[in-house]
């Protein structure tokens, strides 16, 4: 089931359990952190930032960085960057709106694969936060299914022993 990053709380009391991005503060959660996914830049496949492998914050000056009303990373400071003259909107109409060359997108490769599109590709950034991402769910409806579930997300086998 897919979940908005700002639904994920609210999510939780209906699902078993679910994928989440960290943190996700709440003391009735049992939260394990799997992975850090790393920001991306995405831009139109026209864009001079294509023409590196990798990019970095200082590399991104004099660019107009999309705000994005459903962001999923840390706020990221890019010196130089252009101030832009909209709204935060979606991420999925941010990347629209970067496919036009009005501007850039920044955020986890994950979100950049899923509003993938012919006229946008995307680069690493290298210097930006990553986005933790984890399994999480209510600790009072721990069941043995869920149970089952983390062990097999922690690399346990039928043969492995707790």
């Amino acid at each position: 089931v897919p979940i908005a990053a700002a639904d994920q709380r609210a999510a939780l009391e209906t699902l078993d359990a679910a994928i989440v991005r960290l943190p996700l503060a709440d003391d009735t959660l049992h939260v394990i952190p799997l992975y850090e996914e790393t920001p991306v830049v995405v831009a139109s496949v026209d864009s001079h930032l294509h023409a590196a492998d990798e990019l970095t914050l200082a590399d991104l000056a004099g660019e107009v960085i999309i705000p994005l009303s459903d962001d999923t990373l840390a706020p990221v400071d890019v010196p130089g960057a252009v101030a832009p003259r909209f709204s935060a909107m979606t991420t999925g109409d941010a990347i629209a709106t970067a496919a036009t060359g009005t501007g850039i997108v920044i955020v986890p490769m994950s979100l950049a694969r899923l509003h993938h599109r012919k006229d946008v590709d995307h680069r690493p950034l290298a210097d930006a936060p990553t986005s933790t991402v984890g399994l999480a769910w209510v600790r009072d409806r721990t069941t043995d299914d869920v149970e089952m579930f983390v062990g097999i997300v922690r690399g346990r086998t039928a043969n492995s022993s707790r």
